[in-house]
C-alpha cells in the first residue's frame, strides 16, 4: 500500500492534470467535456482492481465510478461524490493562466482547483489507495466522478440517481464543502461540517404593457417602468429570520457576548460575522435574488411584455406555495399583473448531525485538530449530495483546511478570479479522507 507522502504527492498530480483538462461547463449541454477528467481518472486507477462503471448521457459529458467491494455485505457502504466540472472565466481578469495549473508559493491555481477539484482528487487517490491494499475494506467503497454539477447535475448525479440509482449506493455520500474553521470572537477555533443545502426556486415574473412607437410615448403604459416596480418590490421584500438548532448552533460557537448573540439569532446585526455576513444571513433566511431583466429588442419600438428572473433560495420546510404568496404579498396590487412562472424548483434537504457517518467525521476532525468543537451548517449553494438524501440516504460536506483558513476564505475562492487551493488543503484533505474510509469502512 502506497505510504503517506505517496497517496498526498497522488492526489496534488491528479489535481494538477484534472485543471489542465479544462472541463468548463457553461450551463449548455454541449460544454463541459467531462470525458477529459473521466479519460484521465481512469487512467488513475488502471490496474487498481476497482471496478470501472462510465456513463455518458450525452456525448461527452461522462460520470465515471470506480467500486472496491468491501468484504462484508452487512457493513456500512461510503460513496464519495466528485465534480469533475468547472465554471467558465474571464481569463482578462485573472494574473495566470486558469489552466495551468500553476504551483506559486504553495499554492495551486487554476479554475476548479477549490470548486471541487483538490477533494475529487482526495477522494480518488484515497479510493485507488484501498484498491490497491491487500486486505479489503468491510464495507463498500465508491468513488465517483460527477458530470454537470455546476448546472445542477442534470446529466450529471441528477442523471445517475435518475437513470442508474442502482449502480452504486447512495445511503451514505460525502462531497463539498466542509472542514474550515469558525473566526471565534475569544481566539478560540471551530471546525464547520455541512449537513444540508437550501433548494431552488426559481421564478420568472411576466408583464405586460402598451406597444408602440417609441417616438409616441404619450399616454401609453409603459412595460418597463412596469417590470421596474416589480424589481424595486421583490428587492425590498425581507423574509423572516429561521431561527432553527442548526442556526443558533452557528451563532452560539462564534462565542459572541450575551447581547450580539441574541441579536443574530433574532436575525439582527450580521456586520458581527464580517466576511461571513452575507453567507450567514444565507443560512438563516429564505432568498431572493433579482438576477435577470428583459425587456424590448429595438430601440425605435415600446415593448408590450418583460420579465425578471429570481434566483430564490429557501431553507429547509419552505414550500413553494409559500414562496408564491410571499411573492405576491410583496407585489401588493400589482400581484394580479403579474404571472409566476416556476423554473427550476428543489426542495433543501438535510442530513442529521448524528448517526454512524456523522460520528466518524467528527471523529476524524478530532484526530486532526484535538478538542475543537464541530459546528454543523447548511450551503447555501447546491451539491450533488441532495441526489442522496432524496434517495434516503445521508450526505455531509467534508475536507480540511490548516487553521488559519476560515469559512469565509474558503467561500471567497469559490468562482473567483485568481482561484487556488493551499498545498497543504490538499493534504489535509486526502489525509482526513484516508483516516475517515479508514474509521468507517474498516480499510
Amino acid at each position: 500500500m502506497p505510504d503517506t507522502h505517496d497517496v498526498t504527492q497522488s492526489a496534488l498530480l491528479l489535481l494538477k492534470e484534472m485543471i489542465k483538462n479544462a472541463c468548463v461547463n457553461d450551463l449548455t449541454a454541449d460544454s463541459g467535456h467531462e470525458v477529459r477528467n473521466a479519460d484521465t481518472l481512469e487512467r488513475f486507477f488502471a490496474g487498481s482492481g476497482a471496478r470501472v462503471q462510465r456513463f455518458e448521457p450525452h456525448p461527452g459529458r461522462v460520470s465515471i465510478a470506480f467500486t472496491v467491494e468491501g468484504s462484508d455485505p452487512s457493513a456500512e457502504p461510503l460513496t464519495l461524490l466528485g465534480h469533475t466540472d468547472v465554471v467558465p472565466v474571464d481569463e482578462a481578469k485573472w494574473s495566470v493562466d486558469p489552466f495551468a495549473a500553476e504551483e506559486i508559493d504553495g499554492r495551486i491555481y487554476g479554475r476548479g482547483s477549490t470548486d471541487m477539484l483538490y477533494i475529487t482528487a482526495a477522494m480518488a487517490a484515497v479510493t485507488r489507495e484501498v484498491a490497491f491494499s491487500d486486505t479489503p475494506p468491510r464495507g463498500t467503497l465508491t468513488f465517483v466522478g460527477c458530470a454537470d454539477e455546476e448546472a445542477r447535475g442534470g446529466l450529471g448525479a441528477g442523471w445517475l440517481a435518475k437513470h442508474a440509482g442502482e449502480a452504486f449506493s447512495w445511503r451514505n455520500c460525502l462531497s463539498e464543502e466542509g472542514g474550515s474553521h469558525l473566526p471565534v470572537a475569544d481566539g478560540s477555533d471551530a471546525l464547520v461540517v455541512v449537513v444540508g443545502e437550501k433548494g431552488a426556486a426559481q421564478r420568472r415574473l411576466h408583464i405586460h404593457g402598451d406597444a408602440g412607437h417609441g417616438s409616441t410615448p404619450y399616454g401609453r403604459e409603459s412595460t418597463v417602468a412596469l417590470i421596474s416596480e416589480v424589481a424595486r418590490r421583490v428587492v425590498a421584500l425581507e423574509p423572516e429570520v429561521r431561527a432553527d438548532e442548526l442556526w443558533e448552533g452557528y451563532v452560539r460557537a462564534f462565542r459572541f457576548d450575551p447581547d450580539t448573540e441574541r441579536a443574530l439569532i433574532d436575525g439582527h446585526n450580521y456586520a458581527a460575522l464580517d466576511d461571513l455576513a452575507r453567507y450567514s444571513h444565507a443560512m438563516s433566511h429564505l432568498t431572493v435574488a433579482p438576477t435577470v431583466l428583459r425587456a424590448g429588442s429595438a430601440i425605435n419600438v415600446l415593448p408590450s411584455a418583460a420579465y425578471l428572473e429570481l434566483d430564490i433560495r429557501p431553507l429547509p420546510g419552505q414550500t413553494q406555495e409559500e414562496i408564491d404568496d410571499l411573492l405576491r404579498t410583496a407585489l401588493g396590487d400589482l400581484a394580479d399583473r403579474v404571472e409566476i412562472e416556476h423554473l427550476i424548483t428543489e426542495d433543501a434537504t438535510v442530513s442529521p448531525a448524528s448517526g454512524p457517518l456523522y460520528d466518524a467525521l467528527v471523529a476524524t476532525l478530532e484526530e486532526f485538530f484535538p478538542g475543537v468543537p464541530v459546528v454543523p451548517t447548511i450551503a447555501a449553494g447546491g451539491s450533488d449530495l441532495r441526489f442522496g438524501r432524496r434517495k434516503g440516504g445521508v450526505g455531509y460536506g467534508f475536507a480540511l483546511h490548516r487553521r488559519g483558513n476560515t469559512l469565509g476564505t474558503v467561500l471567497d475562492l469559490l468562482h473567483s478570479h485568481d482561484e487556488y487551493v493551499e498545498v497543504e488543503d490538499v493534504e489535509l484533505t486526502t489525509l482526513a479522507y484516508r483516516s475517515l474510509v479508514r474509521r468507517f469502512l474498516g480499510a
